[in-house]
């Protein structure tokens, strides 16, 4: 008979291992989007981090932002998940203080995994973001990327749709016109950077794309459903099956 314990008085269910902040956005998450509960083949829990907009976290990049980006974080841990990501790259703004409030594993920003595609593939890092003028040198050294790694970074903020869709939040998403988008900014990052070896989708909503970029560029393509598919296999390890 197996014995099990209580792990936190504050967590009333179980199951759950990886956490995810969502912006108080509206706007359609199709699958594959990260805020879409059935891109992953494992339960996940989702926390809204109030008042935190597009606008105040991308334009304004507002400091107020610290304390229910804590919050949050704080409720995920209290109901029990062993790690906790984000569901906007930018969210690496607040990466170093968020972790500091919460003792489990936080990967807030899909920027983190920098490090690692370029050790594996060499190159440049090509990165696709939402908006190219807005992603500036403290994202990345709060996702811990070292300034020598070469990178080329191209944006979707000139893409009608996908400004729209998701920026502006016009309330509908035309979901192949986005795709035909972002492969083009993918096509062409790689024609005018012919170094880059690898690309990351460094929106939380392109995801759903990362096959049509692949299929354009031929290149590796890690987004934050890579990031996160990897933690979830770290925090919740599972026994092997088979023959010898």
């Amino acid at each position: 008979m197996t014995v099990h314990t209580v792990t936190r008085r504050t967590q009333s269910w179980y199951g759950e291992q990886i956490g995810i902040l969502i912006l108080d956005a509206a706007y359609p998450c199709v699958p594959g989007n990260v805020g879409n509960a059935t891109t992953y083949d494992y339960p996940v829990r989702f926390q809204e981090v109030r008042g935190a907009s597009i606008d105040r976290l991308l334009n304004q990049r507002d400091p107020a932002l610290r304390d229910v980006f804590i919050e949050a974080a704080v409720e995920l841990q209290n109901r029990g998940v062993k790690a906790i990501t984000g569901a906007c790259g930018f969210m690496a703004y607040f990466q170093e203080e968020v972790s500091a409030a919460v003792d489990i594993p936080v990967f807030l920003s899909s920027l983190m995994q920098i490090p690692f595609m370029h050790a594996a593939a060499g190159g440049t890092v090509g990165i696709i973001t939402a908006n190219a003028s807005r992603l500036t040198p403290r994202h990345f050294e709060a996702s811990n990327v070292p300034g020598h790694i070469p990178l080329a970074i191209a944006g979707m903020e000139g893409q009608t749709e996908f400004r729209e869709a998701i920026l502006e939040e016009k309330g509908t998403l035309d979901s192949a016109q986005i795709e035909r988008e972002v492969t083009e900014v993918a096509r062409k990052l790689v024609e005018d950077n012919p170094d880059v070896r690898s690309i990351l989708l460094e929106c939380s909503d392109l995801p759903p794309y990362a096959h049509a970029v692949q299929a354009a560029t031929g290149r590796p393509v890690f987004d934050f459903i890579t990031m996160i598919n990897h933690v979830q296999q770290s925090v919740a390890r599972r026994s092997y099956r088979g023959h010898m």
